[in-house]
């Protein structure tokens, strides 16, 4: 059986498979020299990893959907409403508090990124002979490397990071069940390594992104949230492994990897660099963004503001349409037809 690549085998590995080695390479052999970095160039961590990746991905998004005629056609009212929806949404809750507001996006967040690596290890195992005690093994160590984490830090001493605001999850340390967790969660990854080596030789087949998908969302997960208690080493690892993956995905898949009559006007990113265009467009959205969150709520930054503070109700609602539609849409556009 060849490799269910999604593109092709460099392709995979680099933009897909391998960000979350490199990262967690980067920081064990770089944790020095993260910590200045958090310290003495805040401004530039922020523009490289929240807006260059973080946000942008989200916009990866429009060139699945939005952007394509087809696309558009077939989930049109899905596509008209969603929008709507989690405007308004995002108003109730925000009216209710904005703790209350952070805190539903942030477990939305995390559900979604964890249904993202889910996702890609469903697309990496797609080709494998399907039976209920091997689909059950892989979701059962895929939730695995990414629930035991979040549980861990639902569970454990304060952490020194957020995923959007501080006092955003229900917390409630509890090292007697840690404990147990720990051990729950050896036992599943062992038994997944085990059972591994064992198919591989009895059929004589190892799937490599499939493995490379599990293997890298366990490390970074793990050294993201539980090793490491950094916002720094926290931030890189969860949104490099995260957001160029994803950004790399819709190129190679729904971009590169479809026939120019399907493309319509995105054609010319099929020519001579246009994955650059492609780079290039989500960066120009993602930082524009971006600055009206600088300047009309978060004014941390730049030094130029304005006066916001009335209207927050319906800003920070309307700025979080696009990752909270996101978020949601995800669950539709990746379902197999």
């Amino acid at each position: 059986m060849q490799q269910p690549w999604i593109h092709k085998a460099k392709a995979d590995s680099v933009f897909i498979l391998a960000p979350s080695f490199v990262v967690v390479a980067i920081v064990f052999v770089f944790q020095d020299w993260l910590t200045k970095i958090e310290s003495d160039y805040s401004f530039y961590t922020w523009l490289f990893l929240i807006v260059f990746i973080d946000v942008a991905h989200v916009y990866a998004t429009l060139f699945k959907t939005y952007l394509l005629k087809s696309e558009f056609q077939k989930r049109k009212r899905l596509l008209v409403a969603l929008p709507v929806i989690c405007f308004f949404s995002g108003m109730l809750l925000f009216a209710c508090g904005s703790l209350m507001f952070w805190s539903v996006l942030a477990y939305v967040a995390v559900f979604h990124f964890i249904r993202q690596q889910y996702g890609f290890m469903r697309l990496y195992a797609r080709k494998e002979v399907k039976t209920k005690a091997g689909i059950y093994s892989d979701n059962i160590v895929i939730y695995t490397a990414t629930g035991y984490p979040m549980l861990y830090w639902f569970l454990s001493s304060p952490r020194k990071f957020n995923w959007f605001v501080a006092h955003e999850f229900f917390r409630m340390e509890n090292q007697f069940v840690l404990f147990i967790l720990g051990w729950i969660y050896a036992a599943i990854l062992a038994f997944y390594i085990i059972r591994t080596i064992y198919k591989s030789v009895k059929e004589h087949y190892f799937n490599i992104p499939k493995h490379a998908i599990i293997v890298g969302t366990a490390l970074s997960w793990y050294f993201g949230i539980v090793y490491f208690n950094n916002d720094l080493v926290f931030t890189v690892l969860n949104v490099v492994s995260h957001g160029i993956p994803y950004m790399a995905l819709v190129y190679l898949k729904e971009i590169d990897g479809k026939p120019k009559e399907e493309l319509g006007v995105l054609t010319e990113l099929k020519r001579f660099k246009g994955i650059l265009m492609y780079v290039a467009i989500l960066l120009l959205i993602a930082f524009s963004e971006e600055y009206l969150w600088e300047i009309l709520v978060w004014n941390e930054h730049f030094s130029f503001h304005l006066d916001a503070s009335p209207w927050q109700i319906i800003l920070v609602p309307l700025l979080t349409v696009p990752q909270f539609t996101h978020y949601l849409l995800d669950g539709f556009i990746w379902k197999s037809k």
